[in-house]
């Protein structure tokens, strides 16, 4: 898969494209989601992610359809990371019966089980025991999968997370738990509402693995992730990563972000960018050419503004529907 050179970690053609297209198609949906939203096209409101596609990619570019993912209210980048399908993800944003939960969970409850999606959750740190879950029926299975925990800063000060991970290392469940540090919960700043600068440094209380990392470069969680999932699948237990990463939006789209410096807002427009920094490693390695690059780019703005007109036509649930999926029937 991939091959390394000096200490750096050269990437094959294959796999660099498909890194840089699920970072793209993540980037074009946030943005279309928010203009949509805007506009009155979807729901009410997102919380988009586009900023910290680095994390959602390098992760999961390690994951099968047979490993579990559990998301946060800031989900649509791992569902598509994850292999989720544009156009459900879409309709669902805009609560049609043609999305993922057939329009009844939006933005906030994304779930698709073939991809291994086990759902975004609109909790704070709601979606962490219930990886652990997940990783228990792998374990017990025998399957070989391994579940991987998204959430935020703020969610690590939660006490779902604490428990959690005590859990998962007293158990040593094939799991991951990645921090998306994007700096803010909600509108808090980490430095005011931790008692701890580095969010990886808890690891240790559980006698586990803990590393902080740059989640705006892809190749670093790429190698850190893939490390911390062979440890998982090998019957070595959890890990947990620390991703300093940044998020273009506010806390939801309607934010305007007034607790930030001019400098926090305007990091997307540097070269410490994720998509940006991963054009200058696949232009350095000359991996993929500009024009390649430009035909990804063109060809994703076309899937996302397609599957907007999809959720755009597509029907709203019928009134009956309300009664549908509620309880499971046993046969």
């Amino acid at each position: 898969m991939v091959k390394a050179k000096g200490e750096e970690t050269i990437l094959t053609q294959e796999k660099a494209k498909w890194i840089f297209q699920k970072m793209v198609e993540i980037r074009k949906f946030e943005e279309t989601v928010t203009r949509g939203t805007r506009n009155g096209q979807l729901g009410p409101f997102a919380h988009t992610s586009d900023g910290q596609e680095a994390v959602a990619v390098g992760t999961c570019a390690h994951l099968s359809d047979a490993d579990y993912i559990t998301s946060t209210h800031r989900g649509h980048g791992h569902c598509i990371a994850k292999g989720g399908n544009l156009n459900e993800l879409m309709a669902e944003m805009a609560g049609k019966s043609t999305g993922c939960d057939k329009g009844k969970g939006g933005s906030l409850h994304l779930a698709d089980f073939d991809k291994g999606i086990v759902g975004a959750n609109g909790v704070v740190g709601g979606g962490i025991p219930i990886a652990c879950g997940a990783a228990l029926t792998a374990q017990i299975t025998k399957s070989n999968a391994v579940a991987v925990a998204f959430f935020g800063d703020g969610a690590a000060n939660n006490g779902a997370f604490h428990e959690s991970l005590n859990l998962a290392a007293i158990w040593k469940l094939p799991i991951v738990f990645i921090c998306e540090n994007n700096k803010y919960g909600e509108y808090t700043a980490h430095r005011y509402a931790s008692a701890v600068e580095k969010i990886s440094d808890r690891a240790s209380s559980y006698n586990i693995p803990g590393i902080t990392i740059d989640g705006n470069d892809v190749i670093e969680v790429y190698d850190t992730v893939g490390a911390a999932v062979e440890r998982a699948r090998n019957g070595e237990g959890p890990t947990l990563i620390e991703c300093d990463t940044y998020r273009i939006q506010g806390h939801g789209i309607s934010d305007p972000q007034t607790y930030k410096t001019e400098e926090e807002k305007n990091l997307h427009l540097t070269d410490e960018e994720c998509i940006k920094k991963f054009k200058s490693y696949l232009h350095k390695h000359q991996i993929v050419t500009e024009e390649e690059l430009q035909k990804i780019e063109q060809s994703v703005s076309e899937e996302v503004e397609a599957a907007l007109q999809f959720a755009i036509d597509s029907p709203f649930p019928e009134p009956e529907d309300l009664y549908t999926d509620v309880y499971v029937s046993y046969k």
